[in-house]
């Protein structure tokens, strides 16, 4: 076990804050976890850009990154800015080679522009942009996690995840990854662990695999 505690940055995903992780515990003798959140990009901020930002917000020496979503895609862009000790990503991808073809062709074609993220108030809508999910009786649940709410910020992220730019995976990166994740489905992923019946949501719905498993995930 370490002599130190091992300090252990959380990323949410898109239009989602720190709640996402209230269930997860990791043994507080031995991690310290800090809540990272996004503030509001400029229109034309690169993510590059953005994740230089973000790294400013890490102040502690060789971190642990846990990166939700599109919160795994900025913790790679992060670690190009810091030592880091490690970088687990979950419900994510590790380069553009994992994006589903319908993110694809929307890229090539730039359907995505005509999306109606300005229904920024339609729960059922962003519950699908964020989860993958529309199930009404969970809508409830999701709107405590769904605190970003501006169509600028949904339709940057939704432009950022469409257009990632990264070809290789980075070396020793971590993927954990739901069976049935409806936003980034295995069958375009390689080299993860997966989580039997995951979902995209799965830090919400999957809480005790996390803290069974993240901290010997950590550790090994």
């Amino acid at each position: 076990m370490p002599t130190s505690k091992i300090p252990v940055y959380f990323m949410p995903g898109m239009a989602t804050g720190p709640t996402i992780f209230d269930r997860i515990e990791l043994p507080s003798e031995y991690f310290d976890c800090i809540y990272l959140e996004w503030f509001m990009p400029t229109e034309e901020m690169s993510l590059e850009d953005y994740a230089k930002l973000i790294s400013k917000n890490i102040d502690r020496k060789n971190p642990v990154l846990i990166g939700v979503s599109l919160g795994g895609i900025l913790m790679q862009e992060v670690a190009n800015y810091l030592k880091v000790r490690k970088i687990i990503i979950i419900s994510s991808i590790k380069s553009e080679l994992e994006l589903p073809k319908r993110f694809i062709f929307a890229r090539y074609t730039r359907a995505y522009k005509i999306l109606p993220t300005g229904i920024i108030n339609n729960m059922e809508l962003l519950s699908k942009y964020a989860f993958g999910e529309t199930v009404k009786k969970r809508l409830d649940l999701y709107e405590k996690y769904l605190v970003i709410r501006d169509k600028q910020y949904l339709d940057w992220c939704i432009d950022k995840i469409i257009n990632w730019k990264r070809k290789e995976p980075m070396p020793n990166i971590i993927h954990i990854q739901g069976e049935k994740d409806p936003v980034f489905p295995v069958k375009y992923i390689k080299d993860y662990i997966e989580i039997k019946n995951g979902t995209h949501a799965m830090i919400i719905h999957r809480f005790k695999w996390f803290n069974e498993r993240l901290p010997t995930i950590i550790l090994s």
